[in-house]
């Protein structure tokens, strides 16, 4: 795909690129241009086939931890962006928190004692959303936060959820991948349907476990 570093590029071209089916990534974080993606194979998490294992299970009922949305978006971006090889530039993390200013790119947050500990962020535009990265520092940290944002989206009314790559990490947790065509039709589909990604109250973990109908 071209390469383009023009200051143009701007939260509503963004907005515009995921509703016809490419996002924007860098090579590095360090570098200045950006580049638009379009994968052959597109990697989705369906919403009712997330994998709970036994082990997740226990460990979301166990607790000793909270759940946030949208408390803290900047240090939930630059924790994902805090690994030796990163794809969110500082243009990328400036777009993303316009984006999150304007009420369209959202986290959540898993803390401990306060402390981040794990989270996922990304762009919802009608009833689908693009997760873009999360990260973990304890145990579990992006698993947890995974959950509680399936169950968030689900009772929130989407009904795609973007991956756009599958890591074993996510296969593991029932992601998949399907071919361009196909997700560009789910992607039709999802921008018609009205979701809302702050509409949901919170979720305790037994709720989070007992609505997934995939524990196992």
């Amino acid at each position: 795909m071209p390469r383009d570093d023009d200051p143009a590029i701007t939260p509503d071209l963004v907005l515009h690129a995921y509703a016809s089916g490419i996002f924007p990534m860098a090579e590095h974080r360090d570098d200045d241009e950006l580049f638009w993606v379009d994968p052959r194979r597109r990697g989705i998490l369906p919403l009712d086939g997330f994998h709970i294992s036994r082990s997740l299970a226990r460990r979301l009922r166990q607790g000793g931890y909270d759940i946030r949305v949208d408390s803290d978006f900047a240090a939930v971006i630059d924790a994902c962006a805090d690994r030796e090889q990163t794809w969110i530039n500082a243009q990328i993390r400036d777009l993303f928190c316009r984006l999150h200013d304007m009420g369209h790119a959202h986290c959540l947050e898993v803390r401990q004692d306060g402390v981040l500990v794990g989270g996922v962020y990304g762009l919802a535009l009608g009833g689908a959303f693009f997760g873009e990265s999360m990260f973990s520092r304890r145990t579990d940290g992006s698993k947890i936060a995974l959950a509680y944002l399936v169950d968030r989206l689900r009772r929130g009314g989407f009904i795609l959820f973007d991956t756009q790559f599958v890591t074993p990490h996510l296969a593991s947790l029932g992601g998949i991948e399907i071919p361009r065509a196909r997700y560009r039709r789910a992607l039709a589909e999802a921008l018609t349907h009205d979701a809302d990604f702050n509409a949901p109250p919170p979720a305790t973990a037994q709720e989070v476990v007992q609505r997934n109908t995939h524990t196992s």
